[in-house]
């Protein structure tokens, strides 16, 4: 199940950590490696350059937890790709460079951009209450569409809880081929009283971008991944990009994905999962290379009309010390070498994910096949390879 900035991770790790027992388990841990991570470099102009990314990258495959990991980035003058450890953990296969991966909540700026567009075509009105759309769907426990905004489904402040706090690990990853409807998944929620009143606080919740989605399918009679496809993915060229809806595979190249049940225990393999469980709030696949030619074209005006974009960008703070701030399905994060970065990241079981850009045209995504995120040090070492690429060859904003 998605999660992002540890939402899941306690009530996981608690789960796995007591005995989960799967039959994907691969039995074995990470194989040994040298001291030096192996690194593969495409199209770079200068590898001294990507001398502290490398060493991110080390740190995610031999000291964070993750069996592999890759970044992408791109800017005006060219772009890299690096790759450290491995895809598979018995055949030691290397991650490769063209990899897709689960994205987890980076689905979310693309049922955003969707939902956005609509707003732009005067067929959602943002302010409205989710009640217009959804009748009687938000109701109970003190939950109540009426008061409730498209807005604040977008932004994380409709005070509605988390299905991730009260859908079992345990259920997931028992039966992780199961199909999950998105309206029993909302009913869990809601069957819980809100954290807080709509609009006075932010707390992130996948309920919110499961409503979204619904949204989304009641205005244009289509799914959301329909109207992705549509409106982002075909007219980007995004061909290694899909909302897989129930099909359990990733297609084309890609990594194995696994979870870690304790911090000794042996690597489960969990790369085929049916992704309904997470829906429009993390169910998509993707690769580097097109997540960043996703997230530059948003940021840079070639997906939402001035007034839209502008909407999104619209942050609030988050109360993460590091400055985060969230908007419409994006958020803003400064750098160390001046200005802000947009993007978003991800966890779902299996894959840990988290890439931005910058309105200047500079991208990059890191992704390492382990999820949720095994540890704070593996969140925290992706969001400074995320920054290291972005601020590659710039000076320190403090020189």
């Amino acid at each position: 199940m998605i999660k992002h900035k540890r939402a899941l991770g306690g009530a996981l790790t608690l789960a796995l950590a007591v005995g989960v027992a799967m039959g994907t388990s691969t039995g074995n841990d990470m194989p040994r490696r040298n001291t030096a991570a192996t690194v593969n470099a495409a199209e770079s102009t200068n590898a001294a350059d990507h001398a502290r990314l490398r060493g991110l990258l080390h740190r995610l495959t031999t000291v964070d937890g993750g069996p592999g990991a890759l970044v992408e980035m791109r800017d005006r003058r060219g772009g890299a790709m690096l790759t450290s450890g491995v895809a598979d953990v018995k055949s030691h296969a290397p991650v490769r460079r063209d990899s897709r991966f689960r994205i987890g909540s980076m689905t979310k700026p693309f049922v955003a951009t969707v939902m956005l567009q609509l707003v732009g075509e005067y067929r959602v009105v943002l302010d409205a209450p989710v009640e217009r759309y959804l009748p009687g769907v938000v109701r109970g426990h003190g939950n109540d569409g009426r008061r409730i905004t498209v807005r604040q489904l977008l932004q994380h402040t409709s005070g509605l809880p988390d299905i991730l706090t009260y859908l079992s690990p345990k259920e997931v990853l028992n039966d992780p081929l199961a199909h999950h409807d998105t309206r029993d998944l909302v009913k869990i929620a809601l069957a819980h009283p809100p954290i807080f009143e709509p609009g006075t606080g932010w707390r992130y919740s996948n309920t919110g971008y499961l409503l979204a989605g619904m949204v989304i399918e009641k205005v244009t009679g289509h799914t959301y991944g329909e109207e992705i496809r549509r409106r982002i993915i075909t007219p980007l060229g995004l061909r290694a990009t899909y909302v897989p809806g129930d099909a359990s595979a990733i297609p084309g190249p890609h990594p194995r994905g696994y979870v870690r049940p304790g911090e000794d225990a042996p690597l489960m393999d969990i790369t085929l999962i049916n992704p309904s469980v997470a829906g429009s709030a993390g169910e998509m696949i993707s690769s580097g290379a097109d997540l960043n030619r996703f997230l530059d074209a948003l940021v840079r005006g070639r997906l939402l009309r001035p007034a839209q974009l502008r909407e999104m960008m619209k942050t609030r703070p988050t109360g993460n010390p590091d400055g985060r701030a969230y908007g419409l399905g994006l958020e803003s994060r400064p750098l160390p070498c001046g200005g802000l970065y947009w993007g978003h990241s991800g966890d779902i079981l299996g894959y840990a994910t988290a890439g931005g850009a910058t309105v200047d045209g500079r991208r990059a995504t890191v992704m390492v096949n382990v999820g949720p995120g095994s540890s704070d040090a593996q969140d925290d070492d992706m969001k400074a390879a995320v920054r290291t690429a972005l601020c590659e060859g710039r000076p320190s904003a403090s020189q």
